[in-house]
C-alpha cells in the first residue's frame, strides 16, 4: 500500500506541475472557437482551436514566433491542398501527393520544421475532413491566426511566475558545479585519482541541466515580456540571465580543471596544499549566489565571498611545477572570473576584481 500511495503522490505532483499549462490550452481552445463563431462569424473554426492549443503545447520561449509559424503553415497548407484537392480529387495517392507538395513548398519557402509540419498537417485536414467546398482558404488561414493570438492572449492574461521554472533549474544547475567544486577539493586533499575522476565524468553530463537552465530562463524572459502581472518580476529575472553564460564557462573550466587535477595526481605532481580550501571557498560564494538569487537580492554577498577565495589563488601560494598543475591553477582564477561575472560583474571588471598573480614588492614581477 505504501508504494501505491507514493506512486499516487508521485503522478498527483506531476499533475501539479502541469495543471496551469493544461487550464491554458483548454481555456483557449474553447474562447477561440466562440471568438471565430460569435465575433469573425465562421461556423466551423476547425483551425481556431487546434491553433490555440498548439501555440500553447510547443515550447515555452517560442510562441511568439510560433504564431506567426502556424499561420504561414496553415496559409501554405491550405493554400496548396484547396488547389490541388480541386483539380485532382481525393483518395489515398492525392492525400500523399497533396502532404508532399505542401511541405515541400514550406520548405522552399525557407520555412523552418513548424511551418512544414504545419502545411503538411493542414494540407491533410483539406484534403480529408474539410475539403474545399467546406470553407475558404482564407478563413482557415483566419480561425489559425484567432487561435494564435487567443493561445497568446490566455498566457498574457494567466501567467505562471516566470521565476519558478529559473529557480528549480538553476538550484540543479548550480548543485552542478558545488558538487564539483567540492569532489575536485576532495580528490585532491586525499590525492584520489579515481574520485578526480568521478567528478570528471560527472561534469560531462552537466550539459544537459544547463540547456533546461536555458530554456527556463527563455520561458521566464516570454512571460514576463507579454504579461502585465509579471513586469515587476523582470529585474529578478535578469539578475539570473546574468549567470546563464558565466555558470557555462565555469562548468566547461571545472572540466578543464578536473581533467588536469587527474593529470597531476596520476603523475605524482604536488598540488598545493591551499588548493582545496579554495575550492571549497568557490562552492560557498555558488551557494550563497543560488540563495541571493532565489531572494531577489543583488548576489552582493557572493560576490565578495569569491573575491575572499581569490585572495589564496596567487602564485606564491599556491605555486606549482609540474604541467598538469599549473594549468589547475590557471583554471581556478578563470572560474574565479566565471563566477564573478555570474555576479553582475563585466568580465574586464571580474579580472581587475582579482588580486595580483604575484606579491608586490620584492623580486616578484607584476602580471
Amino acid at each position: 500500500m505504501g508504494a501505491v500511495r507514493d506512486e499516487v503522490a508521485r503522478r498527483l505532483r506531476r499533475w501539479q506541475s502541469t495543471a496551469l499549462p493544461i487550464g491554458q490550452a483548454g481555456l483557449a481552445a474553447g474562447l477561440s472557437w466562440l471568438v471565430a463563431t460569435s465575433v469573425v462569424g465562421h461556423t466551423r473554426p476547425f483551425f481556431a482551436p487546434i491553433a490555440a492549443v498548439v501555440c500553447l503545447g510547443v515550447s515555452l520561449g517560442q510562441r511568439l514566433r510560433r504564431v506567426v509559424e502556424l499561420v504561414v503553415g496553415v496559409a501554405v497548407g491550405v493554400g496548396v491542398g484547396d488547389v490541388l484537392i480541386s483539380l485532382i480529387g481525393s483518395g489515398p495517392w492525392q492525400i500523399g501527393l497533396v502532404v508532399a507538395l505542401a511541405m515541400s513548398t514550406a520548405v522552399l519557402l525557407d520555412g523552418g520544421a513548424v511551418i512544414a509540419l504545419q502545411s503538411g498537417s493542414s494540407a491533410v485536414l483539406v484534403a480529408t475532413l474539410l475539403p474545399p467546398s467546406a470553407g475558404g482558404g482564407l478563413d482557415r488561414m483566419v480561425d489559425a491566426l484567432v487561435g494564435g493570438l487567443v493561445g497568446l492572449a490566455v498566457t498574457a492574461l494567466l501567467p505562471a511566475n516566470p521565476l519558478t521554472v529559473a529557480h528549480r533549474q538553476g538550484k540543479v544547475v548550480f548543485g552542478e558545479l558545488t558538487t564539483a567544486l567540492r569532489g575536485v577539493a576532495k580528490a585532491v586533499e586525499e590525492r584520489d585519482a579515481v574520485q578526480a575522476a568521478g567528478v570528471l565524468a560527472r561534469l560531462r553530463t552537466s550539459q544537459e541541466a544547463l540547456d533546461e537552465f536555458t530554456t527556463a530562463l527563455r520561458t521566464g524572459g516570454e512571460i514576463a515580456t507579454i504579461a502585465p502581472i509579471r513586469w515587476r518580476r523582470r529585474d529578478e529575472l535578469g539578475r539570473y540571465q546574468a549567470t546563464a553564460a558565466p555558470v557555462d564557462y565555469a562548468l566547461r573550466n571545472m572540466r578543464v580543471l578536473a581533467r588536469r587535477a587527474l593529470a597531476a595526481l596520476r603523475d605524482g605532481e604536488q598540488l598545493p596544499e591551499v588548493l582545496p580550501e579554495v575550492l571549497r571557498q568557490y562552492s560557498d560564494a555558488v551557494d550563497l549566489l543560488r540563495v541571493e538569487l532565489a531572494r531577489g537580492d543583488e548576489p552582493a554577498g557572493a560576490r565578495a565571498a569569491v573575491r575572499d577565495a581569490a585572495r589564496a589563488a596567487t602564485a606564491h601560494r599556491l605555486g606549482g611545477e609540474g604541467l598538469s598543475t599549473k594549468v589547475v591553477l590557471a583554471q581556478v582564477r578563470s572560474v574565479a572570473v566565471d563566477l564573478l561575472q555570474a555576479t553582475g560583474l563585466s568580465r574586464s571588471e571580474a579580472a581587475e576584481a582579482l588580486p595580483p598573480l604575484t606579491r608586490r614588492g620584492g623580486n616578484d614581477r607584476q602580471p
